[in-house]
């Protein structure tokens, strides 16, 4: 089946984002390791609006600018963080262009929207509408290259019986994340509360758990 990318998910999620922020308030934990609402909104508003900050969030050499832009942007009032989150990239930024947003932040919001639902007490899976949880997958089975690189295991991602599974990273020995589009999205970027099942040998399933969880916060 193909699905269309339809911005309206990444726009649902960075909406129900800034509530779950705005209703957890600034200095609530999240589930990025060491990170508080405030510090997850800035990240958020320095990928939005700063492009020349944006590269140290995956080049190790330029981390160190891009935590400095964030520490300084974590400064700005609350409501101002809250406001910046909601209203997305500037009119600028190509991201505004609906195909760009989907393709950038349908997994993107759904990751920090879910990282401050299940840092909550008493937090449980949301239910979906079938047509975002396919984008999830459309949009996941593409990244997970990327997001599983250095993974010491292969990793295949399968979502409901019956279905063929995606190939993600690497080859064997190997692994398969089973499970609702959702839950393998949140397993694929490194999210340990999810529900998706880690399926394979003792020995793959311990060196993925092991790898992908080994900084997750309690």
């Amino acid at each position: 089946m193909i699905v269309t990318m339809d911005a309206r998910w990444a726009r649902s999620e960075r909406r129900g984002y800034a509530d779950a922020l705005a209703a957890a308030g600034p200095l609530a934990p999240t589930r990025c390791a060491g990170w508080s609402t405030r510090d997850l909104a800035a990240h958020t508003v320095i990928r939005d609006s700063r492009p020349d900050a944006m590269p140290g969030i995956v080049v190790p050499v330029l981390a160190g600018w891009t935590q400095r832009v964030q520490q300084d942007v974590a400064t700005w009032p609350w409501q101002q963080l809250l406001d910046r989150v909601r209203s997305g990239p500037p009119w600028w930024s190509p991201v505004r262009l609906a195909p760009i947003d989907a393709a950038t932040n349908t997994v993107e919001m759904f990751v920090h929207h879910e990282d401050v639902r299940r840092a909550q007490p008493g937090w449980t899976p949301r239910s979906l509408p079938a047509a975002e949880a396919d984008a999830l997958w459309h949009t996941v089975t593409r990244s997970a290259r990327l997001a599983l690189r250095g993974c010491p295991v292969g990793v295949w991602l399968q979502r409901d019986p019956g279905r063929a599974p995606r190939r993600g990273h690497g080859s064997d020995p190997s692994v398969t994340l089973w499970g609702p589009s959702p839950e393998i999205v949140l397993a694929v970027y490194g999210r340990s509360r999810n529900q998706a099942e880690v399926l394979g040998e003792p020995d793959a399933v311990a060196a993925f758990r092991s790898w992908r969880y080994a900084d997750a916060p309690d």
